[in-house]
């Protein structure tokens, strides 16, 4: 039986066809994975069968029947549920509050609370989902609220449940329990739709694939009948590199030290306690961890948005008094952020504007405090050949570009200040295939050219692909260091939840 079909889906945007023609056909009872650059169209069919965005033209059969979805309600009435990456919840309400939200069982005019925490005790032990029923949501580990989402979609009757990019926030662990559950809803006959980059995930999960590439459907593959290279060629249209290429670099003196720092969440809670670390010349130090557990007190402390409270900073050997942007990248230092939106570029900007920020007010490109355009433009058209920047129109604002060519925008500006030392903070969130292998090219390049890295990611095959060490950070404390050669990821991700050695082995 079919849960859902999608027939000749078109999808325009003034300027732009996000979706061409789209057929997909879905098994009641499987896991279909849909895969695709940024870019490709995933996103906006998605948006489409929840009934965020309306079609341009084509028709949509649930279960058989043609429908019309203009709403979430639409959706939802219809028996479609979706996980978004960034989960719906708020964390001062306990967990059943957070499912039953909207949907309140009541008694006369109140809200039945007892009745209501017996459902979510049901429910929960059918789906072998467990959470406290009474536990506030902004207590829970992300794994955690991840199965509140999954519980509030599925109290709500659905049979065909859309997960967003899922495991982006998870460990390896949880990663592997969200799996089960996918696994277990598919048996008690649910259709499950999987958007995913991680092509491992991909091949590990699904039933069948669905390829998208620039808004058309390039193929649906059996997951028996593929394999990652390929999936991968389909996606971008050439052969990518899926391993990351091991770049044996000797180790140099100490560029950047940090000793004792101690740094104040944005809530006056400490964050950071009392950390101490080097990074050396040719190396890439690996900070893991899961989301919240120091990484962004460290960086926003490193970088000079945040005055530690305690410890000290130096780089290449002399001890940092004047801690802030503009003082740090004076001293060296480049920096990648996780949100490039927000802290990396002015999206109103052009790509010219943006690659220079930082030396707008140096030579060649400004005298006297007037711009020379001229000298903006040559060397913005110099970035965008060498870092193979698309569309090479200098003029085109960031906003509208890509989220992998936003990164070498982003890229390109921070790689060309003098620097020996990057901080990289989740340098491919939100990025494809393609990208990704862009930026792991050009962090192993730095490596070579004797630059010392500090790489913070959630991605551990990212970690274990790229570092030459490993720190781990738990509840703002660094608990171990390890090497990729000596540890696996699952180990990694053990370390990741506080476990020490004797835990991890029981």
């Amino acid at each position: 039986m079919k849960a859902l079909e999608v027939k000749n889906i078109i999808k325009r945007f003034p300027g732009v066809l996000a979706n061409d023609n789209i057929n997909l056909s879905i098994n009641k009872s499987e896991i279909y994975s849909i895969v695709g650059e940024n870019g490709a169209g995933k996103s906006t069919l998605m948006k489409i069968i929840y009934g965020l965005y309306t079609p341009t033209s084509g028709e949509i059969y649930v279960f058989g029947k043609k429908v019309k979805i203009n709403s979430s309600n639409d959706a939802i009435k219809l028996k479609i549920g979706m996980v978004h990456q960034e989960f719906m919840l708020i964390p001062r309400f306990s967990v059943t509050e957070n499912i039953v939200l909207g949907h309140e069982p009541r008694k006369g005019m109140f809200f039945d609370r007892k009745v209501a925490v017996k459902e979510i005790k049901e429910i929960s032990d059918r789906y072998g989902l467990k959470v406290d029923p009474l536990e506030k949501v902004e207590n829970l580990p992300v794994g955690i609220q991840q199965r509140v989402e999954i519980l509030k979609i599925l109290r709500r009757g659905a049979e065909i449940l859309i997960f967003d990019e899922p495991t982006a926030v998870l460990t390896p662990e949880e990663a592997e329990d969200l799996f089960k559950t996918l696994s277990f809803l598919r048996d008690s006959g649910k259709t499950i739709i999987f958007i995913s980059h991680k092509l491992k995930e991909v091949m590990t999960i699904s039933d069948r694939i669905a390829v998208l590439r620039r808004g058309e459907l390039q193929g649906v593959v059996y997951k028996e009948k593929t394999n990652e290279k390929e999936l991968a060629r389909m996606m971008v249209g050439r052969d990518v590199v899926l391993e990351i290429p091991e770049a044996l670099v000797k180790r140099g003196d100490t560029i950047t030290s940090v000793r004792n720092l101690t740094v104040k969440n944005k809530r006056g809670i400490v964050g950071l306690k009392d950390v101490s670390f080097d990074v050396h010349s040719g190396e890439i130090l690996g900070i893991a961890g899961v989301e919240g557990n120091g990484q962004s007190e460290l960086i926003d402390a490193l970088i000079g948005f945040i005055k530690p409270i305690g410890g000290s900073i130096f780089l290449s050997g002399k001890k940092v008094k004047l801690i802030n942007p503009r003082n740090m990248r004076k001293r060296g230092m480049a920096y990648i952020p996780e949100d490039r939106k927000r802290r990396g570029l002015i999206l109103p900007f052009k790509i010219k504007d943006n690659v220079i920020m930082g030396q707008h007010n140096k030579r060649p490109f400004s005298r006297n405090g007037i711009l020379n355009d001229m000298a903006i433009e040559s060397f913005a058209e110099k970035k965008v050949e060498e870092f193979d920047i698309r569309p090479r129109d200098i003029y085109t604002k960031a906003a509208n570009l890509s989220g992998g060519t936003q990164q070498k925008v982003l890229l390109a500006r921070e790689l060309s200040i003098n620097h020996n030392f990057i901080l990289a903070s989740q340098p491919t969130r939100g990025l494809d295939i393609g990208a990704m292998e862009f930026v792991y090219k050009m962090l192993i390049e730095e490596k070579k050219r004797g630059v010392a890295v500090l790489l913070v990611s959630l991605e551990l095959s990212e970690i274990m692909g790229l570092a030459d060490r490993i720190l781990v950070l738990y509840e703002g404390v660094i608990i171990g260091e390890t090497k990729p050669g000596e540890t696996s990821e699952e180990e990694l991700g053990l370390m990741m939840l506080g476990l020490k050695k004797k835990e991890r082995v029981m």
